[in-house]
């Protein structure tokens, strides 16, 4: 019993570390000098990157706030190795993306890394979310909109695994979890959108106070 908390508490500390790496931020500060914090919603994600900085700045960044997730995945796999770690690692990674402490806790909306735990947690899961995700995106140009599709779809998509396929039920936990972090720091994205007002994606962004972000 100790010996397992011990392992599930280090998967929670290494996931979280893991999510905590501030891709967007370094490579903001990479490509511009600029801190993409100061610059549209505050967030250091994929969205408010291209506003910010350009395409490959954005791209990379995606790619790495994914395989955040999926290492934080692989991690737990070694360390603890049953369902519950996972979903513990899904948990933390997202945690530490959101509010890292290497930025004064500070983040994004955990989206990418999210859709990163479910690829490596069940491929189908993850594949899924992308394909619902995609066409939000391509159709309304609304990343935020997007965002909460996945936050919403993800908790779904497992718990229908979990019912009719076998799927572990701790998936289930970890993306709704996940979901209800994702969609509380979207709040003010929700509130642009009902009121009209929303940026999409490719309109560039500018600075802002702190009291305005997000």
């Amino acid at each position: 019993m100790v010996e397992t908390v011990v392992r599930y508490l280090a998967v929670f500390l290494l996931a979280y570390l893991m999510g905590a790496f501030p891709t967007g931020y370094l490579i903001v500060r990479a490509f511009t000098g600029t801190d993409v914090r100061r610059v549209g919603s505050g967030r250091t994600g994929g969205t408010n990157v291209l506003r910010s900085a350009g395409p490959m700045p954005a791209v990379l960044t995606v790619l790495g706030d994914g395989l955040k997730g999926g290492a934080a995945v692989l991690v737990a796999r070694a360390i603890g190795g049953t369902p519950w770690a996972l979903a513990i690692a899904g948990v933390a990674v997202i945690l530490g993306h959101n509010y890292s402490v290497f930025l004064g806790w500070d983040g994004g909306a955990g989206t990418i890394s999210n859709i990163g735990v479910a690829l490596f947690i069940n491929p189908a899961a993850g594949a899924a979310a992308i394909a619902v995700a995609i066409p939000v995106l391509a159709l309304s140009r609304y990343a935020s909109l997007a965002s909460i599709v996945v936050a919403v779809a993800l908790p779904v998509f497992f718990a229908a695994g979990a019912h009719w396929g076998g799927w572990p039920w701790a998936y289930c936990l970890y993306a709704g979890i996940v979901g209800l972090l994702s969609v509380f720091e979207l709040r003010s994205n929700i509130v642009r959108l009902i009121q009209g007002t929303e940026r999409k994606v490719g309109q560039r962004a500018s600075a802002v106070p702190a009291s305005a972000r997000k």
